[in-house]
Formats: C-alpha cells, structure tokens, sequence
C-alpha cells in the first residue's frame, strides 16, 4: 500500500525554523534576560517571547594589493 502525498514529511522538516516557541523554551529564554523567576512566577500565562530567525548575510570578498580585477 503506498503512502498518500499529504502524509509524506519533507527531508528535513524537522530541523526548519519555528516561530513558536514551547513554554519550556519560553521560560529558558526569559529567564536568561531576568524577566522570570522560577521560585516566584507562575509559568502559565507567560509573556510573548520574540523569536526571529537571523538573516545570514554574505561574506565580503576581501582584495588583496596583487589582485587586478
């Protein structure tokens, strides 16, 4: 029997970037910019917490003195 198109994951699929993050993931972030306490906050109800991918820029092709072109 052969697998319907739709069920089928892409190679890679679970490496891609996600825009959402766990609350585990939530609560390791804010901790590290001191805005969560773990003996005091509750973790339900957690603040947003931006998660953007950074934009790879290209490298810059340095010249050297012997390069004419």
């Amino acid at each position: 029997m052969s697998l319907h198109s739709s069920l089928k994951t892409k190679s890679g699929a679970l490496r891609q970037h996600r825009n959402v993050l766990t609350r585990a993931e939530r609560i390791e972030k804010l901790s590290e910019l001191e805005r969560f306490n773990g003996g005091d906050d509750s973790p339900l109800g957690l603040v947003k917490v931006g998660h953007r991918k950074p934009k790879t820029g290209k490298k810059k092709v340095k010249k050297t003195e012997g390069d004419d072109e």
